[in-house]
């Protein structure tokens, strides 16, 4: 299984490497259509739709992709706020209350496109500003991940302090902290070695609180999606990676990080 799973890690990264660096970036651009319309079929499992219907709903996640593109790209600083309102203020009412996608179809989907298209236009975005960029925002995500298992597995081994124990039984406080912790590290070796530096010219303090919060709602995107693989009654939203389950699966912190990234920068850049 370990073996399966670096090998696949290994590929996507080769892959994405190849198509970012060394191709055109209309492939970049079909590659984040791609991930979207993939994630898009996923959700449908998570709503219990049959694969008619699921594969219908990638194709129309594709569709908004590229009206969005050709059409309408002045809406999406509009969408990444919608998104980061609905992380902020609706998902922790949706921890409390556990609501479900079950029952309303028409909910279900509306609440897909809301997190899968402005993950999508935030991979386009960032990744229009720099390639560096992106995958910097994108290594943040990753970086609280591979924290917060070393930090809960070092602090939170006896399981004192649950984050969410109906959700995600793993999860501690102390990993969130060491989360943290790592993402502030990390955020101060690149804004002081890298390029980047000059992407954000805001006082520290600021900076501080912004890799703060962007290391809280990548949390809140790894429970989301845990809540809804839970009451779906499923392990992973696919088997579409070998070793790493479906997309979502991998993609489900950055579905909450990349819009708030995306939307700093934009009014950064104003």
């Amino acid at each position: 299984m370990l073996k399966t799973r670096v090998i696949t890690a290994l590929l996507l990264v080769a892959g994405l490497a190849l198509i970012l660096f060394a191709m055109p970036p209309l492939a970049a651009l079909l590659t984040f259509a791609a991930i979207a319309a993939l994630a898009a079929w996923e959700w449908g499992g998570l709503m219990k739709q049959d694969h008619p219907a699921r594969v219908m709903y990638g194709f129309v996640l594709l569709l908004f992709c590229w009206q969005l593109t050709v059409a309408a790209p002045q809406l999406v600083p509009v969408l990444l706020g919608v998104s980061v309102a609905f992380w902020i203020l609706v998902v922790p009412l949706w921890f409390r209350f556990k609501w479900t996608l079950t029952g309303n179809d028409f909910f279900g989907y509306l609440l897909g496109a809301l997190v899968i298209l402005p993950t999508w236009a935030a991979m386009v975005a960032l990744n229009a500003v720099s390639t560096w960029l992106m995958l910097a925002t994108m290594a943040l995500v990753w970086v609280a991940d591979i924290s917060a298992y070393f930090a809960g597995r070092t602090y939170g081994k006896h399981g004192k302090h649950k984050l969410a124990p109906t959700i995600s039984p793993g999860k501690t406080w102390e990993g969130v902290a060491g989360a943290m912790v790592g993402v502030l590290i990390y955020g101060g070796i690149v804004l002081r070695f890298s390029p980047l530096k000059d992407t954000l010219p805001l006082p520290v303090p600021l900076l501080v609180l912004l890799l703060i919060l962007l290391t809280a709602v990548s949390v809140m995107g790894d429970l989301f999606e845990s809540l809804l693989k839970r009451q779906a009654g499923i392990k992973d939203s696919s088997n579409l990676l070998p070793g790493h389950g479906g997309v979502l699966d991998r993609i489900d912190a950055l579905t909450s990080t990349l819009p708030l990234a995306a939307l700093i920068l934009y009014f950064v850049q104003r």
